[in-house]
């Protein structure tokens, strides 16, 4: 099932998706739950949605997926799910990554599938993040500071810190760090700062789920605009 999905991508100059052994755990345990108690249902009564499954298995994600169903032969549930809208579109989803599948033998032979599909999230430190931050700062014509104890300080406690001259302060929380949020850069640019130091924490909410980092950035030194 694995090697089908990614043949149906791969033949519409789709990226493959990559083998996830954390959402193969929580596909299995979805699927031998579903085999136990003979019911074909994305959640069981008394079961986690799925995301928090996903996370509870040890997956870092910004989004995810599920394909389930209950056919005599892997061949014939693949097909089945390629002429299935839904289904065939979380199969060849863009912006899906990663994917892992189990497969248990229910009732009188009968396979009950699952796929979980997700947008993968990479687990990175602190500073891990704080780097790729700085890179999209350095980009807009920033002066990145090394320094960063003072913007840690300022994420946890969501206060400007004592002793630093930010003229902004800005706190965000998101899936992505490859680009800053928009009403984030357009305050910076908007600002016209000249430097800026970023700390990074852990996000507010701390409950399984989507994967999020939370971000602060101090920024100074604003140029004088001509008249």
């Amino acid at each position: 099932m694995f090697d089908s999905a990614n043949r149906e991508r791969v033949a519409l100059q789709l990226q493959p998706l990559k083998w996830d052994d954390a959402l193969a755990q929580a596909a299995r345990q979805h699927a031998l739950l579903m085999a136990k108690e003979n019911i074909l249902e994305h959640q069981l009564p008394g079961e986690l949605p799925l995301a928090q499954r996903a996370s509870q298995a040890g997956a870092h994600f910004s989004r995810v997926g599920e394909n389930i169903a209950l056919g005599p032969q892997a061949a014939v549930i693949h097909t089945g799910w390629m002429h299935s809208p839904g289904h065939r579109a979380n199969i060849l989803d863009v912006h899906f990554t990663s994917l892992g599948v189990a497969v248990v033998e229910g009732h009188g032979g009968e396979l009950y599938a699952v796929e979980d599909f997700s947008a993968a999230v990479a687990s990175l430190s602190f500073q891990e993040q704080e780097q790729k931050v700085a890179a999209l700062l350095s980009a807009m014509g920033l002066q990145v500071s090394g320094e960063n104890r003072l913007a840690r300080q300022a994420c946890s406690d969501e206060l400007t810190p004592t002793g630093h001259t930010a003229m902004l302060v800005l706190f965000y929380e998101t899936p992505d760090l490859a680009k800053l949020p928009e009403g984030v850069e357009q305050k910076i640019r908007d600002g016209n700062f000249r430097t800026a130091a970023i700390g990074a924490c852990a996000p507010k909410e701390k409950g399984v789920g989507i994967a999020r980092f939370r971000i602060t950035i101090l920024l100074s030194g604003a140029a004088k605009r001509g008249k």
